[in-house]
């Protein structure tokens, strides 16, 4: 019954690979199972070369059943504790969003008054603040932003979505380095401009229309 969502879990490791948003053993990825357990990739394999048999699972409350989580888990177990309608989450480490948390550690969240696809696809991308890799401040320092957004970007670390599928929480990543991209070559030609109070408005009454879900 639960295949599909763990060939899902593996189709987004070799697809957030292949587009450079993680390297040899970096990130995790994880998903809710129908019968409550979670799935979720193995502490130091490629995520090029998981396979299903080196999946770890454990239960909600962090008990390990098998195999070996990241230890990252935190961060996932806070989430879908937070989150009953979560069923996927992703952590990756695209390169130019972590080098504006990197560049501009002043900043809350990644601009977005000059981007419409930043409010429609996200609504906003708030930057949470550094956590020690591994520890379960990782986890609490999530919870101030949850379950209002979907999509953030972990300051001098990575980003992290959480969505209905591994699909939606694979392509917030994708779309966070896109928009970290443009807002990055914004910058070496001047900076970016906001939009007009009046469009802002219109794209935030979108966005409302449109839903939660990171698109």
């Amino acid at each position: 019954m639960s295949e599909p969502l763990l060939d899902a879990l593996l189709d987004a490791c070799r697809r957030l690979h292949a587009g450079g948003l993680l390297a040899a053993s970096d990130g995790n990825l994880s998903v809710r199972l129908p019968n409550g357990l979670l799935a979720m990739t193995p502490s130091g394999v490629p995520k090029a070369k998981v396979e299903l048999r080196d999946l770890a699972y454990l239960r909600l409350d962090g008990e390990v059943l098998s195999g070996r989580p990241s230890s990252e888990r935190a961060m996932h177990l806070a989430v879908y504790r937070a989150v009953p309608g979560a069923r996927a989450i992703v952590h990756a480490h695209p390169p130019t969003a972590i080098a504006w948390s990197l560049a501009r550690p002043e900043l809350r969240e990644l601009p977005a008054d000059a981007l419409p696809e930043v409010i429609l696809a996200a609504g906003s991308i708030p930057i949470v603040p550094m956590a020690i890799p591994g520890t379960e401040a990782m986890g609490t320092h999530l919870l101030p932003f949850l379950p209002d957004h979907r999509l953030l970007l972990l300051a001098r670390h990575g980003g992290l979505c959480w969505g209905d599928t591994m699909d939606e929480a694979a392509g917030g990543l994708e779309r966070l380095e896109q928009v970290a991209v443009i807002l990055w070559k914004a910058e070496t030609l001047g900076g970016a401009k906001p939009l007009p109070p009046a469009e802002l408005a219109e794209l935030r009454a979108l966005r409302a229309k449109l839903g939660p879900r990171a698109i």
